[in-house]
């Protein structure tokens, strides 16, 4: 088993192949409790495509939607931490459009995490034994996309901040 020590040497060994300013930016090997758990979103955005994904999408136009906000989320936030890890960062205009960025996932988190738990309380009402599971998984991903929410809201008030002072 692999100490955090060692991770940190091998992501080290990867980052030079991005930039030498990199390095500082990399999440994984920040020190500050924002710096490591900056990289939360996109794990929490991913589970709720996949929780969604794993159901039967009916009604399609609204979890069609939670799709979309999942997907187009965990794509944006994995290009922003590659951006951010190769110290594609530096100009003056980043902490504004990383401030923004977040807000925009966050509104859009929030009217898909509105969007899936109100689909999951009509299930509900309607359930019996066979959509029991469809039920369960659907009140996991609500669960998720409202945590996402909130990391979202979180990293953007944070960016906000960062933006500010720069």
């Amino acid at each position: 088993m692999e100490s955090r020590l060692d991770l940190v040497v091998s992501f080290d060994a990867v980052l030079p192949a991005c930039g030498d300013s990199g390095k500082e930016n990399f999440p994984l090997t920040g020190r500050t409790l924002r710096k490591n758990l900056g990289h939360l979103p996109t794990v929490i955005g991913g589970l709720v495509w996949i929780l969604v994904a794993s159901t039967r999408v009916v009604p399609e136009n609204p979890l069609g939607w939670v799709m979309f906000v999942s997907v187009f989320c965990f794509v944006g936030t994995t290009l922003w931490l590659l951006i951010f890890a190769c110290g594609g960062n530096q100009s003056s205009f980043w902490p504004g459009l990383d401030a923004g960025f977040h807000f925009v996932a966050a509104v859009f988190y929030l009217s898909a995490s509105v969007v899936l738990a109100y689909i999951t309380i009509l299930i509900g009402k309607g359930s019996t034994f066979g959509i029991l599971k469809t039920y369960r998984l659907d009140i996991s991903a609500v669960v998720m996309s409202h945590v996402a929410t909130l990391l979202y809201f979180l990293h953007a008030i944070f960016s906000a901040i960062r933006w500010k002072r720069a």
